[in-house]
């Protein structure tokens, strides 16, 4: 097995896990602040937020789904070793999925949760090429008044909101840092009406 694939991970794994449990659980309970994590680094084109959020949400028992921007064998064979998460081929499989917005595009196939298991839904890792308090307004649970954050398109998160409490989960990760949208989150545009 290559060096590439056996580095990257967390050299502390009981310490840097919990650091990035923090920081992840952090950014999904505050939707839009943006938070700095460290410690993975996945093959290219992988950020380290993402690497890092990879490291710590999965597992054997959380299927992964590539979208095409990121997908090699580099990196199926980075998350096994490191995860033991399988990468699965369709959508409709996903617990997580990594990706560019636009390769991620369309979103229907992943799944959203049922009325007996909402939490049964796909969380999304959405590697943006910036990730900026600006943009989108959001509004709702953990949000003191509103915040902003450049969101990729929203329409698409504003349906995602209206499924609740069914609906995707989001990161944002762009270098070394995160943020996140659940779909408890009430998305406007800017200057927009809820």
């Amino acid at each position: 097995m290559d060096q590439a694939v056996m580095s990257g991970g967390f050299v502390d794994p009981p310490i840097q896990s919990a650091w990035a449990f923090r920081a992840a659980m952090t950014a999904m309970a505050r939707p839009g602040e943006i938070v700095t994590v460290d410690g993975g680094s996945a093959p290219a084109p992988v950020s380290v937020a993402a690497s890092v959020l990879l490291l710590m949400l999965c597992d054997p028992g959380t299927p992964v789904w590539l979208a095409s921007s990121h997908d090699s064998a580099a990196l199926r064979r980075w998350i096994a070793f490191h995860t033991g998460a399988p990468v699965v081929q369709t959508k409709e499989q996903a617990v997580f999925a990594l990706g560019k917005w636009d390769r991620l595009c369309p979103l229907a196939a992943f799944p959203v949760g049922t009325a007996e298991y909402p939490d049964r839904a796909a969380t999304l890792i959405v590697e943006m090429d910036e990730l900026q308090p600006e943009g989108a307004v959001l509004q709702g649970p953990g949000i003191k008044g509103s915040a902003r954050l450049n969101l990729p398109d929203v329409a698409v998160f504003r349906a995602n909101r209206a499924l609740f409490p069914l609906g995707l989960d989001f990161f944002f990760t762009c270098g070394d840092r995160l943020a996140a949208l659940p779909r408890s989150a009430v998305v406007t545009a800017a200057g927009g009406s809820v």
